[in-house]
C-alpha cells in the first residue's frame, strides 16, 4: 500500500506499567494490539492486495475505559486469487501508542495500522479511545502478557511490540490517523481518497448444499455405446410389436422378454460390478416378473390380469433400483419411473457420442426403408398368391388408426421402460440413507401404555370370537338379532382394517421404541408377541367369516381373492412372531413382497373363476339357487364349467362370453383359456348359447335384488 504521510502527534511515553494477569493498569494508555492466536480458530489468510489497494474500515465510538477490537477486511473482487501464504509463524502488527492523558488537549483519534501483506484474521488489533479529561484503561493482549510499545515519531515506522520476535527488516506499516473532531467518511477506505467511489463486486449467492441425487444417486458417466441405444429401440420395438393391448395373451410375456433381454445385454458389464448376492437379488426380481406376465397367457379374469400386471412392474422397480427394507421398497417404486425421464439425455448423449456420429438420422433412415421395402413386395407377394396372403395377414396386424395409436403408445412406454433400466442399473443409487434406522425416540411412558390397552382389547375380541364359533354362537346371534351368514359377513371387511393397521402398529413400535435396557426389551417383546398372536387369531376369524359367507350365498373370485390377501397378512403376523426372538426383520418387507408373488401364480394355478363356477354349480345341485347374473360376467377361465349347466341356466351364462370368442385372435394373443372356452363352446353346439331374454328367465333361480 502507499505510504501516508504521518500525521503530526504527541509522541507516546515508553513501555506501560501494569499487571501481567489482564487488570486494568493503574497508568491507562491507549494502544492497538493484536489478538493472539486463539485455539480452534480459522485459518489466517493472507492479505490479498497488492500494495496500495484499498480496504475498508468502520469507524467506531469506543467509551472510555471501555476495550474492543476493530477487524480491517479487505475489499478485493470475487475472482481474485489469494497470495501463498508466508511460511513460517506470522508476525503481529507494530503497536502505535496514543497520547497520553497529560499530554492530549483535544480527544485522541483513533489509529488504524495496516501492514502489508499481513494475514488480517489473524493480524485483528484491538482499539481502544480515552477521553481527554479521564484517563483510560489500557488494553492487554488476551494471554495476559503486557504490550511493549515504542513511541512513534514523525516520519518513522512504528517500532514492533517487544518480545514478538518481528524481524526489523520487515516493510512499515501504513498507519492512517484521522482527528476525532472531523467525522469519519462512510465508508472510510486507507488510502483512497473520502470521494472516491467504491467499485460494486455484485451478489454473491451462497452455494446450495448438495441434493440426494448429487451425492446418493449421481447417475452414471457419459459414454459412447451402442449397445444401449439399441437396448432403447429394441425394448420400444417390442412392446409396440408384441403386445395386444385390449386382450391377454402371450404377447405380453414375449415383449416384456425382449425388453428384458436387451436391458441385460446393455448393462452386462455395468451388472458385473455390483455384488454377487445383489446381482442374484435383482435376476430373482426379474424372473419373478416375468412370472406374473405369463399369467396372461393362460388366464382372462380381468381382476387377475390386472393385480399380475401391476406386480410385474413393482418387481421389475425392485429388479432395476433395488430395495430391500420398507421406505426403499417404497422408494424403488417412485424411482423407476423417474429415472425413465431422467435417463434420457444419458441415453441421447450415445447417439451425440463422437464414435457413433448422426446415428440416431441413419437408423431412422434405414427402418424407413425396410418398411417401405416390406410394404411394396409384401403386398405384391400377396396379390400373388391366395395362401401366402392368408399366412401373411395372420402375421401382419391390421393397420388403421387404432393400431397406429396403440403401437405408438406401447413404443413410448417400452422406450421408458428400458430407459430407466439402463440408466438405473449402470449406476444404481445408494440406498443407504433412504434405509437408515429409525429414532429410537418414545420410552416406555410412551408406548407401553398404547400397546397394552390394545392388547386387552384384542384379547377380549377373540375371546368373543371363541364364543361364538365354538358353542356359544346362538347366544350371540339371538343378542344380535342377525342370521350367521349376515353376521359372518358384516365384521370381514372391517376385520381387514384391523389388520392391516395393526401391521402399521407394529412396525411403528418395533421402529421407534426404545430398548435400551434390559425391561425395555423384555416388555416390548412379550407385549409385541400377543399382539401378534392375537392379530393371528383375528385373521382366522375374519377368513371364517368369508368362508361361511360364500357357502350361505356364493363364491366370487373377488371373494377368494380377498380371503388369499388374509391369510398373506396372518403368514406376516407369523414372521413377526419369528423376527421378535432375535430382533432381526429386516428380511420381512422383501419376503413380503416374494408371498404376493407366490400368492399371485397360486391364485393363477387355481384358476379362480372356474373354481368360484364349480362351487356355484354345486350349490345350485344342492339348494337349486344359482346366481346366473353373476355367472354370465365371468371370462372365458369358467367357461368349460358353465357350458355343463341345464338350460335355460346355461344359456344365460353364456350369452356374454360367446360374443367376445366370436373374434378369432392373432399368434401374439395366443391364450390358453380362450382355446379351452372355443373348444366347450364347440361342443356344447350353437344351440347352448342364448340372449337377454334366457337371462330373465334365470332370474326366477337367484334374483340380484335378493343377494346380500
Amino acid at each position: 500500500m502507499t505510504q501516508p504521510p504521518p500525521v503530526s502527534g504527541p509522541p507516546g511515553s515508553g513501555e506501560p506499567t501494569g499487571s501481567t494477569d489482564g487488570d486494568d493498569p493503574g497508568d491507562a494508555t491507549p494502544h492497538l494490539l493484536v489478538i493472539p492466536s486463539l485455539e480452534g480458530a480459522p485459518p489466517p489468510m493472507v492479505w490479498p492486495g497488492a500494495e496500495g489497494a484499498p480496504a475498508w474500515a468502520i469507524p467506531v465510538s469506543i467509551p472510555p475505559g471501555t476495550r474492543g477490537y476493530a477487524v480491517f477486511i479487505p475489499l478485493m473482487p470475487a475472482t481474485a486469487a489469494a497470495a501463498p501464504v508466508a511460511a513460517g509463524p506470522p508476525a503481529p502488527t507494530p503497536v502505535v501508542p496514543a497520547p497520553r492523558p497529560a499530554e492530549a488537549t483535544a480527544a485522541p483519534a483513533p489509529t488504524a495500522v495496516v501492514g502489508p501483506q499481513e494475514s488480517f484474521p489473524a493480524r485483528t488489533a484491538a482499539v481502544t479511545a480515552a477521553d481527554a479529561a479521564a484517563p483510560a484503561a489500557e488494553a492487554a493482549p488476551t494471554t495476559g502478557t503486557p504490550a511493549t510499545a515504542a513511541p512513534a515519531t514523525a516520519g518513522a515506522p512504528a517500532a514492533p511490540s517487544a518480545g514478538t520476535g518481528a524481524s526489523p527488516a520487515r516493510p512499515p506499516a501504513t498507519t492512517v490517523q484521522q482527528p476525532a473532531a472531523t467525522p469519519l467518511p462512510a465508508p472510510y477506505r486507507i488510502g483512497v481518497p473520502a470521494g472516491a467511489p467504491a467499485p460494486y463486486r455484485g451478489y454473491q449467492p451462497v452455494p446450495r448444499p448438495p441434493s440426494f441425487l448429487d451425492t446418493r444417486w449421481p447417475g452414471p458417466a457419459p459414454a459412447q455405446d451402442r449397445a444401449v441405444p439399441l437396448a432403447v429401440l429394441a425394448g420400444a420395438l417390442g412392446l409396440a410389436f408384441f403386445v395386444p393391448l385390449t386382450r391377454t395373451g402371450i404377447g405380453w410375456f414375449l415383449g416384456w422378454l425382449a425388453l428384458t433381454v436387451a436391458v441385460v445385454l446393455a448393462v452386462r458389464r455395468a451388472g458385473a460390478e455390483l455384488p454377487r448376492a445383489d446381482r442374484l437379488i435383482r435376476a430373482g426380481w426379474a424372473t419373478a416378473s416375468l412370472a406374473l406376465l405369463s399369467v396372461l397367457a393362460f388366464r382372462n379374469a380381468w381382476w387377475l390380469v390386472t393385480f399380475c400386471v401391476l406386480g410385474a412392474l413393482a418387481c421389475a422397480a425392485l429388479a432395476i433400483v433395488g430395495g430391500r427394507l420398507i421406505r426403499s421398497i417404497l422408494f424403488s417404486l417412485v424411482a423407476a419411473p423417474f429415472a425413465a425421464f431422467r435417463g434420457q439425455p444419458w441415453v441421447r448423449g450415445h447417439l451425440r457420442a463422437p464414435a457413433n456420429p448422426h446415428l440416431a438420422r441413419r437408423v431412422v433412415g434405414s427402418t424407413a426403408a425396410t418398411v417401405a421395402v416390406l410394404i411394396v413386395f409384401g403386398a405384391l407377394l400377396s396379390s400373388a398368391d391366395g395362401a401366402f396372403s392368408v399366412m401373411l395377414g395372420e402375421l401382419i396386424p391390421e393397420v388403421n388408426g387404432g393400431a397406429a395409436f396403440r403401437w405408438i403408445l406401447l413404443a413410448a412406454v417400452g422406450g421408458l421402460c428400458a430407459v430407466a433400466a439402463v440408466y438405473t442399473l449402470a449406476a444404481p443409487p445408494d440406498l443407504s440413507t433412504v434405509d437408515r434406522p429409525g429414532t429410537r425416540r418414545f420410552g416406555l411412558v410412551e408406548w407401553a401404555p398404547v400397546i397394552s390397552a390394545l392388547t386387552l382389547l384384542f384379547g377380549g375380541f377373540v375371546a368373543v370370537q371363541f364364543t361364538v364359533l365354538f358353542g356359544g354362537q346362538r347366544h350371540v346371534l339371538r343378542t344380535a338379532g342377525l342370521s350367521y351368514a349376515e353376521y359372518a359377513r358384516s365384521g370381514f371387511w372391517q376385520l381387514v382394517v384391523v389388520t392391516m393397521l395393526t401391521l402399521a402398529v407394529l412396525g411403528g413400535v418395533a421402529r421407534w421404541a426404545r430398548r435400551d435396557r434390559a425391561v425395555e426389551r423384555h416388555l416390548l417383546r412379550v407385549l409385541l408377541g400377543l399382539l401378534s398372536v392375537l392379530s393371528f387369531v383375528i385373521v382366522g376369524s375374519a377368513l371364517s367369516r368369508m368362508y361361511t359367507y360364500q357357502k350361505a350365498y356364493s363364491f366370487t373370485g373377488e371373494r377368494l381373492f380377498v380371503m388369499a390377501f388374509e391369510l398373506l397378512l396372518g403368514t406376516v403376523f407369523l414372521m413377526i412372531l419369528v423376527a421378535g426372538l432375535r430382533w432381526r426383520g429386516a428380511w420381512i418387507p422383501g419376503t413380503t413382497v416374494a408371498l404376493a408373488v407366490v400368492m399371485l401364480l397360486g391364485l393363477a394355478v387355481l384358476n379362480p373363476e372356474d373354481y368360484a363356477a364349480r362351487r356355484n354349480i354345486a350349490r345350485y345341485e344342492q339348494t337349486g339357487k344359482i346366481d346366473a347374473w353373476y355367472l354370465r360376467a365371468l371370462s372365458a377361465d369358467a367357461t368349460p364349467a358353465l357350458a355343463g349347466l341345464p338350460d335355460p341356466v346355461r344359456r344365460c351364462t353364456l350369452s356374454w362370453v360367446a360374443k367376445d370368442l366370436d373374434e378369432s385372435d392373432p399368434w401374439y394373443a395366443w391364450n390358453l383359456g380362450r382355446i379351452r372356452a372355443r373348444a366347450a363352446l364347440d361342443r356344447a353346439g350353437p344351440g347352448a348359447v342364448g340372449g337377454p331374454r334366457d337371462c330373465r328367465a334365470a332370474d326366477q333361480f337367484d334374483l340380484p335384488k335378493r343377494r346380500r
